[in-house]
């Protein structure tokens, strides 16, 4: 999600004000993931939406080396969404898209 030469500040900035201008908020989000079989924290990244009536998706890659997960949730602002990239991006081996 973020580039490795980018300042995450400015990410951050520039995605809000994506995503303020691309929805309707409070409103339906789609996170993307992508995360090592081998760093299993779906429990970890499950939990950070327990609070939330949350629709997953998981798909295995070919290889099993990777788990593509998709999580449809309601959320009520763009502050919300980019908080819990920012704690999802603290688990090893997770990418967000």
């Amino acid at each position: 999600m973020i580039g490795t030469q980018e300042n995450p500040e400015e990410f951050y900035t520039r995605f809000k004000e994506k995503l303020e201008k691309s929805q309707a908020w409070p409103g339906l989000y789609l996170f993307k993931f992508i995360m090592k079989t081998e760093h299993n924290h779906l429990e970890t990244l499950q939990s950070y939406f327990k609070e939330k009536e949350a629709q997953w998706k998981s798909k295995s890659s070919s290889k099993k080396k990777f788990v593509s997960i998709s999580i449809r949730v309601k959320m009520d602002s763009p502050e919300e969404v980019i908080a819990l990239y920012k704690k999802a991006s603290q688990l090893e081996g997770i990418i967000a898209l």
